[in-house]
């Protein structure tokens, strides 16, 4: 059988682009590996659905069908059972002259026509149709997903050297990229799109588009991002790498259904300024001879808690990356990846296939590592693994979700990890919360108001000799008041008398308290008044964060 003729050579012979076009098709297509020739002229807008399947036809020698004009009958479509429908990604055409026509919209389902000979009884022949048009009639005559509008690009948008839409996502994610967000929202509502950034860490609307742009912003996001264009029932999780400003660009996405449509949610992963190194997170006094002295023991497990968003995994790639020598093997597993570190062998979790933590933590140990990175500890069992490395001699660092840093110990015991090992391999606990900076161009002195101070646990007097500052705004800082952001932590090292009330199963207060006579510990709201007092940021901000830890914290400043 002859090779398949090149599709772009066959786009060209039919008029659908030119050699041009066809170039900037395949230089998308090495930015984003993986992406067919195909999709990126679909994503590029240079052709249509029907253009595509057209030259698919041509390629693979197969008859086209166009089932946006087409009803398949009740008869016709009972012949094929909807799991078969769904499994294979066809649906039944008619009958004709002994064989059953399927419409599909991969010409690669072909090479499976035994499979189906075999399911259906039946002799078959295939057609191919536009995945719009699929989509369609799998939900009218199946139930399965809904229904999408299909739309054919208009003669002048041809004409178009850049489609709007393209321009309109890219200028979406320069600006947030211009603006220092972490991540983009891209919500649908009833009567409009809305777009917005989170700078740091707050929320506020950047744009506000017509609601007949949600279908193209969304598909071409879907695209870029390597997701299934026509399921719209299920979440979803994608990837894209993209160049913006002159730099590599990763974008982490995640797309749910909703009730006024699908929404998207892009973390912004740049490779230049994500990574942190130790002195640019904001310990002050002791903290930072305490981390580096624990992050530089032998063995022992090194955990840092707080909520999603707090700056964990910054944290500790920035004690990675102080770590990361010649002679120091460091293995990590991580869901997902974030960030890649030269040097450092990193292992992604992929729960599809049974990869999960525990697994990679098990062949990890086989792989005689230094220092072992386990991106969250979730459960039991992954609790448990983690504490043998470290007793066997392995430095080990991973993340809990609890409020505060002595609950990560009752945390571990609540697992059902045995409270012998909790005290025996855990070193050090460190929880933190990220509060944004005052804006070095805009702040000012102020005196602080009464019932600020109280809030705080503060009187007139501790803040006597001391300059407190506001927050104000100006173009730098868009007017917030507030440009970058900076941790404020917790930190305890296990003593023996910790190790005593863990090891006796004492409750969280009682472990806080021993830690605060033996371990160094210096709550958040106290290391927040640090912040405020060499004018790092503003008491609201504190109180904003750290609100909730104010009825746990110990007194004093």
């Amino acid at each position: 059988m002859s090779a398949h003729r090149q599709l772009g050579q066959i786009l060209i012979e039919m008029g659908a682009i030119d050699d041009r076009k066809l170039q900037e098709g395949l230089d998308y297509q090495r930015r984003i590996p993986g992406t067919k020739i195909g999709q990126a002229l679909l994503a590029l807008n240079f052709i249509d659905e029907i253009q595509l399947t057209k030259a698919l036809c041509r390629q693979f020698r197969l008859p086209f069908v166009d089932l946006s004009r087409a009803r398949i009958s009740e008869q016709v479509a009972a012949l094929v059972p909807a799991q078969v429908v769904q499994d294979f990604g066809i649906v039944p055409v008619k009958l004709a002259e002994g064989k059953l026509i399927l419409a599909t919209d991969d010409p690669m389902v072909t090479f499976t026509q035994d499979d189906l000979r075999f399911v259906l009884n039946r002799e078959l022949a295939f057609a191919l149709t536009p995945p719009s048009a699929l989509n369609n009639v799998r939900a009218e005559a199946y139930g399965l997903g809904e229904k999408v509008e299909i739309k054919q690009r208009k003669a002048e948008e041809e004409e178009d050297e850049d489609a709007p839409v393209i321009r309109l996502v890219h200028e979406i994610l320069e600006q947030a990229l211009a603006q220092r967000a972490s991540d983009i929202h891209v919500e649908p509502q009833v009567d409009r799109v809305r777009v917005r950034y989170r700078v740091d860490g707050v929320c506020y609307e950047a744009h506000s588009l017509d609601l007949d742009l949600a279908g193209p912003v969304i598909t071409r996001l879907k695209v870029m991002a390597r997701m299934d264009i026509s399921e719209h029932r299920k979440p979803q999780d994608g990837r894209i790498a993209i160049k913006l400003m002159g730099r590599p660009i990763d974008l982490r996405v995640s797309l749910i259904p909703a009730a006024t449509g699908e929404q998207i949610v892009m973390r912004i992963l740049d490779r230049e300024v994500g990574l942190v190194k130790l002195e640019k997170l904001g310990f002050v006094g002791d903290d930072r001879d305490r981390f580096d002295r624990c992050i530089k023991r032998p063995n022992g497990i090194f955990l840092v808690t707080g909520p999603t968003g707090s700056g964990k995994t910054t944290t500790l790639y920035a004690a990675l990356t102080s770590l990361n020598k010649p002679n120091v093997k460091i293995i990590t597993a991580e869901n997902p990846i974030e960030y890649h570190l030269p040097g450092v062998n990193q292992s992604e979790v992929r729960h599809g296939i049974g990869l999960d933590f525990s697994r990679i933590l098990r062949a990890m140990l086989r792989q005689a590592p230094n220092i072992i990175l386990v991106g969250e500890i979730r459960d039991a069992e992954t609790a448990e693994i983690a504490i043998q490395a470290s007793l066997t001699g392995h430095l080990v660092f991973s993340t809990l979700h609890t409020n505060d840093a002595p609950s990560a110990l009752t945390r571990l015991i609540d697992m059902g990890v045995k409270p012998f090992l909790v005290s025996t391999a855990v070193m050090a606990v460190l929880a933190q919360r990220l509060v944004r900076r005052l804006c070095l161009t805009c702040r000012q002195p102020h005196d602080p108001p009464d019932h600020l101070l109280a809030a705080l646990g503060m009187r007139r007097e501790d803040i006597q000799g001391r300059e407190i500052f506001r927050a104000v705004g100006c173009k730098e800082c868009r007017f917030e008041g507030y440009r970058g952001r900076v941790g404020i932590f917790e930190m305890f090292v296990m003593d023996p008398q910790i190790r005593e009330v863990t090891y006796r199963g004492g409750s969280t207060m009682e472990i806080r308290e021993q830690a605060r006579l033996s371990g160094g510990l210096r709550s958040l709201r106290e290391d927040g008044i640090r912040k405020v007092m060499s004018g790092m940021t503003t008491i609201e901000e504190i109180l904003r964060v750290a609100g909730s830890e104010m009825a746990t914290a110990g007194a004093g400043v």
